[in-house]
């Protein structure tokens, strides 16, 4: 219990810390006032993700549904010929049918729409911090290395040529594996009674922080090990971070969540751009008197991960 409560002023200062460094948004003006192609990316995010796909969402909710139910009402008290309440064959009719178009309406619209947002946006977003880490580096606004001294030490040898890009596509298959099955990992916690959802936005929010963090690792070059390591030895700073961008998700629907975080992520991954993360949490170690416990947040998805891995070669070692 004393251990628990020695780790309640480091994790509450830490993840404060996080939460304040991803609201702050002026940083997405500095960026966007540096780069005119930037500005022109995230314009598109808002265009594609909020004008289009989130006003799709509003007409069809404030338009089309009000005028199919004025159409095709579903309710006696609607009907403008009251003989046919008497006709329930008739206002099952109206209701199946009204049904029918709103369905077709997100099957030859919003279905194909979400795809086209989320690989596009995709696209975008890989550009968007690109972009936004080469002002970081022509600013001098954070230094050469993603994490600090202390975390990676300059005297380490990397492999060069073939090698490097060899281990760099191992490094990427491995890390979009284990995130594929945390994903899963997640989704499935938020299923459990009582603790579920608490549980859930807390890994959610870890998860998202760690998407918008990596654009900056991989720019870096900081090999997965290290990026694990120092993310998992200061989960807190990193919930905290994450907590703005997973918000929607718990206030609307899944489809109004997604134009909405759709909106938000790249500013966010702008803010982390921003972010001097081993800075801030150095500085903070001072105030809060203690030391934040790793907590192995990847441990269940690196376990499932290398067992995938391991049972894929077994499968093509008894092919060949």
């Amino acid at each position: 219990m004393e251990s628990l409560a020695s780790q309640a002023k480091p994790a509450a200062v830490l993840w404060l810390a996080g939460f304040l460094q991803a609201a702050r948004l002026h940083r997405v003006v500095s960026f966007c006032a540096s780069s005119r192609p930037l500005s022109a990316r995230i314009a598109q995010c808002f265009l594609l993700n909020g004008f289009i796909f989130l006003g799709s969402l509003l007409t069809l909710k404030s338009v089309v549904i009000p005028i199919l139910s004025w159409i095709l009402p579903g309710d006696c008290s609607q009907l403008q010929e009251q003989h046919l309440c008497d006709h329930t064959v008739a206002v099952a009719t109206y209701s199946f049918l009204r049904s029918v178009l709103i369905q077709i309406f997100y099957v030859l619209w919003f279905y194909p729409l979400y795809i086209f947002s989320f690989v596009l946006s995709t696209l975008w977003y890989n550009d968007i911090a690109k972009r936004a880490l080469d002002v970081v580096k022509r600013k001098s606004l954070d230094a050469t290395k993603a994490l600090d001294a202390h975390t990676i030490s300059e005297s380490t040898e990397k492999p060069e040529g073939f090698d490097e890009v060899a281990i760099g596509i191992g490094e990427q298959v491995y890390s979009i594996l284990l995130l594929t099955i945390f994903f899963i990992e997640v989704s499935v916690i938020g299923y459990i009674p009582y603790f579920g959802k608490p549980m859930n936005f807390l890994l959610l929010s870890l998860m998202y922080a760690y998407y918008c963090f990596e654009y900056k690792w991989n720019f870096f070059a900081v090999s997965l090990n290290e990026r694990l390591d120092f993310f998992e030895s200061n989960w807190a700073f990193f919930a905290g971070f994450g907590s703005p961008c997973v918000l929607p998700i718990f206030f609307f629907s899944p489809l109004t969540s997604y134009g909405v975080m759709a909106i938000l992520y790249p500013l966010f991954v702008l803010t982390a751009a921003g972010t001097q993360a081993e800075k801030v949490i150095d500085q903070l170690k001072p105030s809060h008197g203690g030391k934040l416990q790793r907590i192995p947040v990847f441990f269940i998805a690196k376990r499932l991960t290398i067992q995938y891995s391991m049972l894929s070669v077994s499968i093509q070692n008894f092919r060949l």
